[in-house]
This record gives C-alpha cells, structure tokens and sequence, in this order.
C-alpha cells in the first residue's frame, strides 16, 4: 500500500449554513481531502497508470506536465511512489505558494509567461517543446483521454453511489475539462435530466463557447486553474447544458465564506463553483440536489493578495 491508495473516496457534504433557504440541497465534493490536496491527485495517478500498462513508462524516466500547479503536485506524489522524476511548467500567474510546494517536493518548475495558446511562449506549448526536445513524458492533461475517463469511473460513480436519489444538477469549472467532462457524462447516464453546468470565471470564453458554440472575449481574471480562452480537447461541449459566469470578487468571497462559515479550507477555484452551485440551486427547473466539487485546499493561496486580504 502507498499513499497513492488514499486517492478518491472523498466526503460529500452539505452546505448548511451559505445554501440554508435554497429550494435545492447544495452539496459539496471535497476533492481538497485528497493526499496531494486537490482533485487532481486523481488523473495524475490514472495518467501513469495507463502509460505504465501501455508499456510507455518505466522507472528512473522523467514526467513532464503543463499545469497550474495542482497536477503537478498530484504527479510529484506519483513520482516519488513509482521512481519518475518530474518536470512541471507553470505559467507566471499562478500562485507561489503552488511553486514553492512543487520545488519542495523535488519537481524542477519551469514558469512561463502567461501567454495564449496560440503563442509558443504558453505554457502547454513549452512543455510539448520540452517533452519532444528531451524525450521526456508528456502526461498531457489538457487532451489525454485517460483525464475524462477516470472522473466518469470514479468521482461520478462515487457522486451518485453518496446522492440519495436523482441529482437535480452539477456544477463546475473547467481548466482542463476533465472533471466536468467526466462526472457529467456519468451522472447523464444515470439520470438524463441531470444538468450540467460550467461555472466560468468572468474573462474566461468558455461561457459563451458553451451556449453558443463561439468563443467569448478573452479578459484578465485572478482566479487559478480554471477557465481559457481556447476550449480544452478534454471539455466536451455536448455535456454541458449551460453556464454561469462569476467574479472574481463573488469567487474569492464565496471561497472566505466557505472556510468562515462551513470549516472548509478551499482556495478561489472553489468559490467559483459555489457560487454558481447557489444560483443554480435557487432555479425553478432543478429536480433534486445540485453537487459541485471543491478542487484544492487553501494552502495553495496563502500569498495570494486576495487571501491576503483577509487578514487586514
């Protein structure tokens, strides 16, 4: 047994005090209970564990990743469990605090500048360079199929082995599409009424790429590890019934109350989700309880100015 069996199986619990008097339950899934301290813990284990049983991987190789720092330290526990060295390329937006984990987890961190997609300077297209330059393994979150699959086999599955009963809706953001792309596809197979919806970053396109098929202006936001302004290969649109578009302030709000008011130490990403969990709670056309996933700890935002801020 090793940590890595510690992954998945998390609580899902209600929000008693910030959903009391919503017409629907808002339930929580608290991926930030995870060894690694995010919902990503879970494909970076399924990841290497497809390579490895496709014979592409064998101890003492080095991994590479593109990620906003949650991956990456899902793969260093990987790593360190199974005898891989790990690469990890962050853009320069992301908080420190995830730089500083990685580094002390023995990962070399490569930060990029916060480019677009198009760009070779984004930080996905470094790591390909990188991965085609040095022979390394790409893990390749952002269009590995293994990343859907293992949140359709074991976060939905758990979701609505936990729900008593049909759920009304779930709801999420998307970094790399992976979680909403596979919890969906399982909770519409058990119950096809069950809505899916985005909950997106105001500046992020994902949005409007949702509802109309077109990508939306793409803006500034503060909020880490979800959002874009090109959609993911890994987010598949017809999943998804809608979306709900939030600030950052409502974000970083929602994630203080969340830690305040419920016990639950979560960074920005899942205020996201909240907030769009209450709104989309509050409808008339939901039929049963509305779940979200908390994606990572607070740990990771410490010096964030928007955590920060909580202490003046």
């Amino acid at each position: 047994m090793t940590i890595l069996d510690a992954i998945g199986e998390t609580p899902l619990v209600p929000l008693r005090n910030i959903g009391r008097g919503l017409p629907r339950e808002v339930l929580v899934k608290c991926e930030h209970q995870n060894p690694g301290g995010s919902v990503k813990d879970r494909l970076a284990k399924a990841i290497v564990d497809d390579a490895e049983a496709r014979g592409l991987l064998r101890s003492g190789m080095t991994l590479i990743e593109a990620t906003a720092g949650n991956t990456g330290v899902g793969l260093a526990l990987v790593a360190a469990a199974r005898g891989y060295e790990l690469v990890c390329v962050m853009p320069e937006k992301m908080s420190i605090d995830k730089r500083r984990v990685l580094t002390m987890l023995g990962a070399r961190v490569v930060i990029t500048a916060n480019a677009p997609p198009s760009s070779p300077d984004n930080f996905q297209n470094v790591a390909r360079a990188m991965a085609r330059a040095e022979g390394w393994f790409l893990t390749d979150q952002f269009e590995n199929p293994v990343n859907v699959t293992v949140h359709e086999r074991t976060t939905g599955a758990e979701i609505l082995r936990q729900v008593d009963g049909p759920v009304g809706a779930f709801v999420a953001g998307a970094g790399t599409g992976g979680t909403i792309s596979g919890v969906g596809r399982a909770l519409k197979r058990g119950n096809p009424n069950t809505k899916i919806v985005l909950a997106d970053p105001i500046g992020s396109g994902l949005a409007a790429w949702v509802e109309t098929g077109e990508l939306g202006p793409d803006g500034a936001y503060a909020v880490e590890g979800i959002g874009s302004s090109q959609p993911p290969t890994n987010l598949h649109r017809e999943l998804i019934d809608g979306a709900e578009r939030i600030s950052d302030e409502l974000s970083f709000e929602t994630a203080r109350r969340l830690c305040c008011e419920e016990g639950l130490l979560v960074g920005g990403s899942a205020g996201t989700n909240v907030a769009a969990a209450l709104r989309v709670a509050a409808r008339a056309d939901i039929e049963g309880p509305v779940v979200t996933v908390l994606p990572d700890a607070w740990d990771r935002y410490f010096s964030a100015p928007w955590m920060r801020a909580w202490a003046d």
